[in-house]
């Protein structure tokens, strides 16, 4: 909001120099067309104060308004499209809504577990229900300290204090930091090489919850986890994919019964290894995969806009503590998933906050001493180009093609 004066003034100066210059620049403000990257980035700076970080065409822009999420990203500069997917309306309103404020953003930092004797999404003796669900502020209306930024990358701070269902206070301080990739760097996280006529953007978040209390935080009490979440544009092609571990124990493969029962002409689970998912933003829906499942990768296929989008995550072998984010009073409330995926679609009443595809992963649940600290970092790619181009990464990385991909539904 404090940049928009300074626009006016510089505008307003510039037209007693060059009124044509002036005229042009501004036509050049409104070219943008709704879905590019260039749109969202007038719109945030407009509303919030973004940070856009840059290489070459490569683009992102993180906000320490919104908790230090980032917000969109291009992988072909200011008329590229816009990946993540942005609540215009709520943002323009400048309203604070009750239970949580959804301003989009296709990575933003949140705390689990959600549901349980040990939510922070709870209070003590609440049901569990939307009426009475509430979004931690520290995770939906406050601010984050940006603390330090460059070209290329973006730091941000932010303490508080917690409680949760079983009234344990947690005081904590999150450090968060955004860091835009180059093509060498993709390259390498990816385990492949990416053509010059293939455009990519990738970046990495490195999240840091600290113990600032003088109690350590323990099992019986609750424990806390980083869970990172991706609000993408859907489309009727886009299918989300997510592989799984085989020939291993666990008490199942996918929840898929969070919003009720996902019906099978949405959901496929390949034996051999794959779950996929309609990412079109019409049918609400979630998946969850437990640990002893998870692999390092999961990502979704937009076969119209030939656009391939992988996040890779940390899955640490052997450890199968995750939080329990059911809305229930728990028998296992360390069985939680380490990996979900949401497709938004319409509720009961016929409203619908998006429409939006989610891509989220979770840290194991962090039983930290007091000053004790734990890093939990993530990946997000997007890659645009012919799909004879995309399937060789998509195969190298998933070991899946896109025909099957696009065969499924």
């Amino acid at each position: 909001m404090k940049t928009i004066p300074f626009l006016v003034l510089t505008i307003l100066l510039f037209a007693c120099s060059n009124g044509k210059e002036s005229k042009k620049a501004k036509l050049n403000m409104n070219s943008f067309e709704k879905g590019s990257y260039g749109f969202d980035l007038k719109f945030l700076k407009e509303h919030s104060n973004p940070v856009e970080l840059k290489n070459g065409d490569a683009r992102i822009i993180v906000s320490p308004d919104f908790q230090g999420r980032v917000m969109t990203s291009s992988a072909a500069g200011e008329n590229g499209l816009s990946y993540g997917w942005i609540n215009y309306d709520l943002i323009e309103s400048g309203e604070v809504l009750q239970h949580i404020n959804s301003v989009g953003g296709e990575e933003r930092f949140w705390l689990g577990p959600e549901g349980g004797q040990f939510s922070i999404f709870f209070k003590n003796g609440d049901s569990f229900d939307l009426k009475h669900w509430q979004t931690p502020p520290v995770i939906d209306t406050e601010k984050y300290e940006l603390v330090a930024s460059g070209k290329t990358f973006a730091e941000f701070k932010k303490s508080a204090k917690i409680k949760n269902y079983s009234n344990t206070e947690f005081q904590l301080e999150i450090k968060r930091k955004v860091v835009l990739l180059t093509n060498d760097e993709i390259e390498k996280e990816l385990g492949v090489g990416i053509e010059k006529n293939t455009k990519v953007v990738g970046y990495k978040t490195i999240n840091n919850l600290l113990n600032t209390g003088i109690e350590a935080w323990k099992k019986e009490s609750g424990l806390l986890s980083v869970w990172l979440l991706g609000m993408f544009n859907p489309s009727p092609e886009v299918t989300i994919v997510v592989p799984f571990k085989t020939g291993v124990k666990s008490d199942y493969i996918v929840k898929d019964d969070y919003f009720g029962k996902i019906p099978a002409e949405r959901l496929v689970v390949d034996k051999s290894g794959f779950i996929f998912l309609k990412g079109d933003g019409k049918y609400r829906g979630k998946i969850g995969i437990p640990p002893q499942r998870a692999l390092p990768f999961l990502g979704s296929y937009d076969a119209h806009n030939h656009l391939l989008t992988i996040v890779k995550c940390e899955v640490k072998e052997g450890v199968t503590d995750y939080v329990n984010s059911a809305w229930e009073i728990q028998k296992y409330p360390f069985k939680g998933d380490a990996i979900n995926s949401y497709n938004d679609g319409p509720v009961a009443d016929g409203k619908q906050l998006g429409p939006f595809y989610e891509m989220e992963t979770s840290s194991p649940a962090l039983a930290l001493k007091a000053g004790e600290s734990a890093t939990y970092s993530q990946s997000t790619f997007h890659l645009q180009g012919s799909e004879a181009e995309l399937d060789v990464i998509c195969q190298k990385v998933f070991n899946v093609s896109l025909e099957k991909i696009k065969a499924v539904f």
